[in-house]
């Protein structure tokens, strides 16, 4: 055979891989396809509307896009991750397990992390490990994140890694039993897929017009919120969190050089529930500035199925919100939390 066709084979193999890689995150994808919106059929007293007395529901909850994110500093934990121990033979030096481990992490799309000891009992990160030698490893793989729920064959993928790995240092190993972390992972995409809810508000110009660039920029900033490069206003926390967004709702961007001009049909408040530390009282933020825009605006605030939303309806989305955070905190994933910004962030 000449080198030509070696080299074509080889760019083949290549394709060949690359489809199959982008088919199989085409699929995951698609599993978290449903979208919703918190509904009601309230009229907007504020505007002077005559309420139609139905109580407001979620016909849907909207879920957030799922996408996986770089995991933070943090240790396994058995709750979220499938973990396993491995104990050496005789006490090693973290660089002895780095590489090792690093070919290991490229391998996965769910996050992974490695959590080092010298006694068994103390563990730190390997990532920030300050101690001279170590004795014990816990080697987690996370059970869900926002691409879905680990399958079976990657759970089988990494175990035969660590088990490799053990071999090589010399470690015994232990594992949990791999029927029941598929059960556990499905079990727990499932809660997360039903509390991953995006809250979202429409502040809509009324017919025949428009909504002012001028006066939308004054608002927001009399709000504190700040346009950023994303096209959106912003308002962040002190530490410089998320708590939510404005733009417009066709998704095209404002920037502030030409914010005078715009005058956008609809605009959009958006808030990621599981990401926002003080969920009831950034809701109650957004739905402020909500009503004030669509004041001063000459709008009206609506859902994203254009129902007018007053105030008995947006404090029973708050409401519907406390129950979900309520959920989540009894999950050990408190909306804003460190558990919670490695599942859904």
């Amino acid at each position: 055979m000449t080198e030509l066709q070696i080299g074509l084979l080889a760019i083949g193999a290549l394709v060949v891989v690359g489809v199959l890689a982008y088919n199989r995150m085409q699929e995951r994808g698609a599993q978290r396809g449903d979208e919703g919106t918190f509904r009601s059929a309230h009229a907007d007293a504020l505007l002077g509307d005559e309420p139609r007395r139905r109580e407001p529901h979620p016909e849907s909850l909207r879920v957030a896009a799922r996408d996986v994110s770089p995991h933070t500093v943090s240790l396994p934990d058995a709750r979220f991750d499938y973990v396993i121990e491995l104990t050496l033979a005789g006490p090693l030096p973290p660089s002895a397990v780095q590489e090792s481990w690093k070919a290991i992490e490229r391998r996965h799309w769910q996050p992974t992390r490695l959590a080092a000891s010298a006694d068994g009992a103390s563990w730190q990160s390997l990532v920030t490990y300050g101690g001279a030698r170590v004795a014990k490893l816990r080697a987690g793989l996370q059970l869900v994140s926002r691409e879905g729920a680990v399958s079976e064959a990657e759970l089988i993928e990494f175990r035969s890694a660590l088990e490799t790995l053990a071999a090589a240092l010399g470690a015994a190993v232990s594992a949990p039993e791999m029927k029941a972390a598929v059960e556990a992972a499905r079990e727990l995409d499932g809660f997360c897929s039903e509390a991953d809810i995006q809250v979202v508000l429409h502040v809509v110009a009324a017919a025949g017009s428009s909504l002012a660039g001028t006066k939308l920029r004054a608002t927001a900033e009399a709000g504190g919120l700040v346009l950023e490069d994303s096209g959106k206003f912003a308002l962040r926390a002190d530490g410089g969190t998320l708590l939510y967004t404005l733009g417009a709702r066709d998704g095209s961007r404002l920037a502030a050089a030409t914010i005078r001009d715009a005058s956008p049909q609809a605009l959009s408040l958006e808030l990621d529930l599981p990401l926002v530390p003080d969920t009831r009282r950034a809701f109650e933020s957004m739905a402020r500035l909500g009503n004030q825009l669509a004041v001063l605006l000459g709008g009206y605030l609506q859902d994203d199925n254009g129902n007018l939303l007053d105030a008995h309806a947006l404090e029973a989305i708050a409401l519907q919100l406390d129950a979900v955070r309520a959920k989540l905190e009894e999950r050990g994933l408190a909306p804003g939390s460190a558990n919670a910004l490695r599942i859904f962030a």
